[in-house]
């Protein structure tokens, strides 16, 4: 199978437990390694609203240096922000802190970007909640300008770069950006920007809290999938776009995982490449069980559907 997985590190709601108490991140991200996992994941809310973190937010580590930190005890997962909110930050700043994780990691990161919906966080963090789509064109524009090591020039809303110039340059040319969210806007910017897709999928409470459109079914996703990369190849591009798929499992893991695997199969024929799966574990003992029943069972020569 095709299918590649990324173990999305546990997440912590509320604020009587810590985030880490699933594990430390560096151990946690070799034995999802050793286990069989190709990817490491950790979102992103950098100054959440008390209200939200009490009503089924959750914790967060800053991403960039977590992934940096995993990078250090891994030597062959990929590290995904999923997802870095690209308007908060000032696209040159996180530019250089997707590079510097690239760098370090001898070419390990993908940059997952979101649009964001939490007005809360964007006020507190002083950001106009009403330009963030023009802020994250913005940031599709210089990302690239500074990964390529250049002279460039660029005027952007809130900043006047002249003749500015990034180094080092990262080992990848360019940084893959993945883009998540359900709207067609984003849909287009993926066929036309980026280097892969992650659809959410979930309830209709979800889709109002995250502001965009419900995907329900794998074949709904599939179809925009195809819309997708239809749409690049019209615009020109021949690279391939990664689709990645959040797989929320109907029954327990380890429960009939023939069936599961049929699953799978049909998540791969609707176009993914990669899955990513998590678990509510609370201890770093679940967390390690967790990682080796899932590789034993499904990333094994044996066990991969």
């Amino acid at each position: 199978m095709a299918l590649r997985f990324i173990f999305q590190y546990p997440e912590t709601g509320g604020t009587d437990a810590d985030l880490l108490r699933a594990g430390a991140i560096d151990e946690v991200a070799a034995t999802a390694e050793r286990c069989g996992f190709d990817g490491f994941s950790l979102t992103d809310h950098p100054i959440p609203g008390n209200r939200w973190l009490h009503a089924g937010g959750h914790q967060t580590l800053d991403p960039f240096v977590a992934l940096a930190f995993a990078a250090a005890a891994t030597e062959r997962l990929r590290l995904l922000t999923y997802l870095a909110v690209a308007p908060y930050r000032q696209p040159f700043v996180m530019a250089k802190a997707a590079a510097t994780v690239d760098k370090l990691s001898g070419g390990r990161f993908i940059l997952g970007l979101g649009v964001g919906y939490n007005k809360s966080e964007y006020f507190a963090l002083g950001v106009d909640f009403e330009e963030r789509n023009a802020l994250f064109d913005e940031a599709l524009d210089v990302l690239p300008l500074h990964w390529k090591g250049e002279p460039f020039s660029y005027e952007g809303r809130h900043f006047s770069a002249r003749d500015v110039l990034a180094r080092p340059k990262p080992v990848q040319d360019p940084i893959p950006i993945w883009i998540g969210g359900n709207s067609k806007l984003s849909r287009r910017r993926v066929a036309a920007r980026a280097q892969g897709w992650m659809p959410m999928m979930g309830s209709a409470e979800m889709s109002r809290t995250t502001r965009t459109p419900m995907l329900t079914s794998v074949d709904e996703v599939a179809a925009a999938a195809r819309e997708i990369r239809q749409s690049a190849a019209e615009q020109g591009r021949s690279e391939p776009i990664d689709l990645l798929y959040s797989w929320h499992l109907d029954g327990d893991l380890f429960d009939e995982p023939e069936r599961h695997r049929e699953e799978l199969a049909g998540i791969e024929e609707a176009g993914a490449t990669w899955v990513v799966v998590s678990t509510l574990s609370t201890t770093p003992m679940a967390t390690n069980d967790f990682l080796e029943a899932f590789g034993a069972t499904y990333l094994s020569p044996d066990g991969r559907a």
